[in-house]
């Protein structure tokens, strides 16, 4: 087996300049996240998500983008989660994009709130079946005895509900407003580009490069 200090890789698909990036960050994700699903990486619209807890410690979990605009980026999840409880105490989170085979990654960071009650209806009233009777039958971040629970809450829950599950009212979307975006492109010998955008307190952005 090699050894892991051994592993490395020269980034030399891209480069991120000034000059060709655009000024308002959301468009260059736009850009960044169309150039992923066209190439066909796997799961583009992943996303690692972190949160702070009350003891201060951190903690990530990948979940799937499914929306952005100007007002910010969207995901779905469980309310009473590890992530749900850690964003009630404190609402500000972190999101990662990595896309492997583009060497790109883009950082987001800002403040975290819930999505409308019809937002959140209209998106899981989309969803497959199945999906839909998960989010009742998964108790998320909680202890369980075993696999058999969520089978048997399945099977519950599909009996109850048929083919018109509502939406659970632990469950529903969250919406992270950004105020500072990473966009990194790997470079050859490791100087890679950096380029953050600060949001400045008359709502436009400040692009500045950073030392890799």
């Amino acid at each position: 087996m090699k050894n892991i200090s051994d592993l490395r890789k020269s980034y030399e698909r891209a480069e991120l300049d000034e000059s060709a990036s655009h000024a308002d960050p959301l468009q260059q994700f736009e850009q960044w996240l169309k150039e992923a699903i066209s190439s066909e990486v796997p799961e583009p619209n992943a996303m690692t998500v972190a949160t702070v807890g009350s003891n201060l410690r951190p903690s990530t979990r990948v979940v799937l983008i499914k929306g952005y605009d100007a007002q910010g980026i969207v995901w779905y999840t469980n309310y009473e989660s590890r992530k749900g409880h850690e964003l009630a105490g404190n609402p500000y989170a972190a999101l990662q994009f990595h896309w492997v085979e583009l060497e790109r990654v883009v950082r987001i960071e800002g403040v975290v709130e819930r999505v409308s009650d019809a937002e959140s209806d209209a998106y899981f009233h989309s969803r497959p079946l199945d999906s839909r009777i998960g989010a009742w039958a998964s108790p998320q971040s909680e202890v369980i005895s075993g696999r058999t629970v969520l089978v048997t809450n399945a099977a519950k829950y599909a009996a109850q509900f048929l083919l018109q599950p509502p939406r659970p009212p632990h469950w529903g979307g969250y919406r992270l407003k950004p105020d500072n975006w990473q966009f990194w492109q790997g470079r050859k010998s490791r100087l890679h580009d950096r380029l953050r955008y600060s949001l400045e307190a008359d709502g436009t952005w400040l692009r500045e490069r950073l030392a890799p």
